[in-house]
């Protein structure tokens, strides 16, 4: 039990006074006993209340968060915006690096199609010409192969031709003189006279024409 300060100055006397006599009731003022009962009540009023929600300090509190307001905010300031900043702008370059050498890479990558197609399209066209040149020169030699076997035919076309010449010619003296053996014969069977070769040759001819 919390013993008050007005208690304890009610219960011993002031100096100079005198001790009541025994059997004599002394009564308390009334200011005294109303002080009493209020700090008997107000104990944690009085002395005891939470200090962040004492009125009485907050002022101080209020300087003390200024305080820790403007220390943290000058480390942030400080230390960490500018090593926040710093990464970013390391990561800024870096990407920016990254992004030209892309650029770099494409580009050459469009060199390295443009000059791939480019060389396709010149082989395309010497492929062509080789073709074409190939196609006529073998044309030109197919057309010299066929002009000299024409040639060839030809000449032996009209060798074979005096050769059935002569044979014809051949052959139709042995006929003629054939015939004429044959008429002579048959003219002296059926008349029993000699003809002379002359008229028997010209009498074959003459039916030969």
């Amino acid at each position: 039990m919390f013993v008050t300060s007005a208690y304890a100055q009610e219960a011993q006397p002031a100096e100079g006074e005198s001790h009541a006599p025994a059997g004599e009731t002394h009564a308390a003022p009334a200011d005294a006993q109303a002080g009493e009962t209020h700090t008997e009540t107000g104990i944690e009023h009085g002395g005891g209340a939470f200090p962040p929600f004492d009125p009485s300090n907050y002022p101080s509190q209020l300087l003390w968060l200024a305080i820790t307001f403007g220390l943290f905010y000058l480390f942030l300031k400080k230390v960490i915006v500018p090593r926040i900043g710093g990464i970013l702008e390391v990561r800024h370059d870096r990407i920016a690096q990254d992004l030209d050498q892309a650029a770099r890479m494409k580009e050459d990558a469009d060199a390295a199609v443009a000059a791939y197609e480019q060389e396709l399209a010149e082989a395309r066209a010497n492929a062509n010409t080789i073709g074409q040149t190939a196609r006529d020169s073998a044309k030109a030699d197919a057309e010299v192969e066929r002009k000299k076997v024409e040639a060839e035919l030809d000449g032996k076309m009209a060798e074979a031709e005096k050769r059935i010449g002569g044979i014809k010619s051949k052959a139709m003296a042995e006929v003629s003189n054939i015939a004429e053996e044959t008429a002579t014969a048959i003219v002296q069977q059926l008349t029993g006279t000699k003809v002379d070769k002359p008229t028997v040759a010209a009498a074959v001819k003459a039916v030969r024409n």
